[in-house]
């Protein structure tokens, strides 16, 4: 038979428990997680492209000479307004100077021109000389006055001409090619320097007629970068009304915003186009592991925690989109890292009990 003291410790006892509840909550992994979504995201295919500059030209001589000067050379970055050759100008100038002093007689013929038609129309409305003087002194003004508009317009293009002996850079860019050599005489039209500027790009893609159609609805292209990332978005695309005859495909011409660094003409690119729209399983891009070749998460359910092998589509995106391996609805870890050292923890926990 039992103490009294024992007794009432043991109704107390049984007391306490059965003010517990039934089940105590699983405890909550310290570490964030996400939901597995199923989302609409664009229907994207991607194709090869190539860089090229919007502005490439060929700066060629307007006037006749000798090359004197040759400011810059390959490679060289270039101002716009920048000279980059200089051409002898002692008969552009010889002309500039004629073109002046025939604009100075022209004037002073002009002035003598409108003064003797003053004094002549002074005369004639007092009725005192025939209408045939005042006629040729009409004539004379108009006479001058042409000549005068004419040695101005001479003096506007020896002045041209004589701009043309140092050639400048039409826009800011990069010199490829150099076709002249100092004291080279050049004639009108020839080639001096090949540049192209990198503050406007485009990507030039080749697009398989069956994916046209969509390609010319949507309107939409990303270039994917080679380091990875969202990509950029193209602002504009142009695509060419025909097919290649030979290749049966439509050249399209996807430009990217201004002053887009890290590319460069000649660069071979990824381009993505929009084509559509497809529903798609999609966990954050922090969720991912990747090992080697291994592509993974941890699941998360209540307190267990499950290194899963997945298949993901396109993992430079966020959300990254998963083919296979996961369900909507199911929990991933946001810190891999912290899921990892937790899975590990339990784990030694488990062996040490």
């Amino acid at each position: 038979m039992l103490s009294k003291p024992i007794y009432l410790f043991q109704l107390l006892f049984c007391g306490l428990l059965a003010m517990l509840p039934a089940s105590l909550p699983a405890a909550e992994p310290p570490f964030p997680v996400a939901e597995v979504q199923r989302q609409t995201l664009p229907d994207e295919q991607i194709l090869d492209g190539v860089i090229e500059a919007v502005n490439r030209s060929t700066v060629s001589a307007q006037t006749a000479g000798r090359v004197e000067e040759i400011m810059v050379d390959v490679d060289d970055m270039v101002a716009q307004g920048a000279p980059i050759v200089r051409i002898r100008n002692i008969e552009q100038r010889a002309g500039l100077e004629a073109a002046q002093a025939n604009l100075r007689e022209a004037e002073a013929r002009f002035i003598e021109a409108e003064a003797e038609y003053q004094r002549i129309r002074g005369v004639y409305e007092r009725q005192l000389v025939a209408k045939a003087q005042m006629d040729s002194a009409t004539a004379t003004l108009n006479a001058a006055k042409a000549r005068l508009e004419a040695a101005q317009a001479g003096v506007a293009q020896a002045r041209e001409s004589l701009g043309y002996t140092i050639v400048k850079a039409p826009y800011s860019g990069v010199v490829l090619e150099r076709h002249v050599e100092l004291g080279e005489s050049v004639q009108p039209g020839k080639p001096l320097m090949t540049g192209f500027s990198l503050d406007e790009l485009r990507v030039v893609v080749n697009v398989p007629q069956r994916l046209i159609e969509p390609v010319r609805q949507h309107q939409q292209a990303r270039v994917l970068p080679l380091n990875g990332g969202e990509g950029i978005v193209a602002e504009k695309l142009t695509l060419f009304p025909y097919a290649d005859p030979k290749s049966n495909v439509f050249k399209v011409r996807v430009y990217l915003p201004k002053k887009t660094a890290g590319l460069y003409p000649g660069m071979f690119v990824k381009t993505a186009f929009r084509v559509g729209e497809t529903q798609r399983l999609t966990i954050p891009r922090s969720a991912l592991v990747q090992r080697g070749e291994v592509s993974a998460v941890y699941v998360v359910k209540g307190e267990q925690v499950n290194f899963r092998q997945v298949r993901p589509g396109r993992v430079t995106s966020d959300p990254v989109d998963i083919l296979a391996g996961l369900d909507a609805g199911e929990q991933v870890a946001l810190d891999p890292i912290q899921a990892g050292v937790y899975l590990k923890e339990r784990a030694q926990a488990g062996g040490a009990r």
